[in-house]
């Protein structure tokens, strides 16, 4: 792959999906998009790249899906899914007691691990949910992997990562060689695609947001904006959740984090928080919601 066709590259996905790639990330490219290339019967990268500038969308989009990072599995990284279920849930249930709803957004649902972990964690609670609405929205910018949320069937090498052999019995049903999550599991999620820069206001406002391993992907000032429209779409006493190797500080002051709860961060007052200026006003790049969950 030659220079100028990489920085075509670089630039494209950067537009489409956020993805800020270094420049010593050739390599990926390489890895990711020659076995594209190759079943769409192009010689290799330079072909690509050509079809590419001449406007193919479908081709497009073949690239942007094959670069974003679908990397999940169930209960991943622990921590997350036990602040959910011990710290999350019990001041839900209590400031929602009057209206008996909850709202929760996966803001990259990938191919469902993550909605479906919640979503079991939420039936183990029993008793407590009863005569509760709970609404899960999950959300990506790939079709393909909210095809296979939406279905809902895993191999056996899945659902042997991060899920306990408890809840795989006695939430999913095997059928040869796969397993399949229970329809009453599958219609507690709504899968949407949603590139996290477009609008997202029609989505309501969410009492808890999962937006895990994202953010790793973006430049800082693309960060920002995203951290400030979340802000707009959480309720004031709601819960946002990152991935360990993210957080607000440094970017924003319209969340803080929550002592001795690593990943986890509640909304600012309004009227004392404030955006970093640096990118007030800024239009920002679409930017995908990438699975890496």
């Amino acid at each position: 792959m030659n220079s100028p066709d990489y920085e075509y590259l670089r630039k494209l996905l950067k537009e489409r999906s956020g993805l800020d790639l270094s420049a010593d990330k050739q390599y990926l490219l390489e890895s990711r998009l020659l076995p594209l290339a190759r079943k769409a019967g192009l010689s290799g990268i330079p072909e690509l790249v050509q079809k590419l500038q001449g406007g193919s969308s479908a081709l497009i989009t073949s690239v942007v899906e094959a670069m974003t990072t679908n990397e999940t599995f169930f209960f991943r990284d622990k921590v997350p899914f036990d602040h959910f279920r011990d710290t999350i849930m019990p001041e839900v249930l209590k400031a929602r007691a009057a209206r008996r709803s909850v709202r929760i957004w996966c803001a990259a649902g990938s191919t469902g691990q993550e909605p479906y972990s919640l979503a079991m964690t939420l039936k183990e609670m029993g008793a407590a949910l009863t005569g509760w609405r709970v609404e899960i929205i999950a959300t990506d910018l790939s079709q393909e992997v909210l095809e296979k949320a939406k279905a809902g069937v895993y191999s056996q090498f899945e659902v042997q990562r991060g899920l306990p052999i408890q809840m795989l019995m006695k939430h999913f049903k095997q059928t040869g060689e796969t397993w399949q999550i229970n329809p009453e599991l599958r219609a507690m999620i709504q899968h949407r695609q949603l590139n996290l820069l477009q609008d997202f206001s029609h989505l309501g406002t969410f009492d808890v947001i999962f937006c895990r391993n994202v953010l790793i992907y973006f430049d800082q000032e693309t960060k920002i904006n995203i951290f400030n429209r979340l802000a707009r779409q959480i309720e004031p006493d709601g819960f946002l959740v990152l991935g360990a190797a993210e957080t607000v500080v440094g970017l924003t002051d319209t969340f803080r984090p929550l002592a001795d709860r690593r990943g986890l961060y509640r909304p600012n007052d309004p009227r004392t928080a404030a955006a970093k200026p640096a990118v007030d006003g800024v239009a920002a790049p679409r930017v995908a919601a990438m699975a890496g969950r």
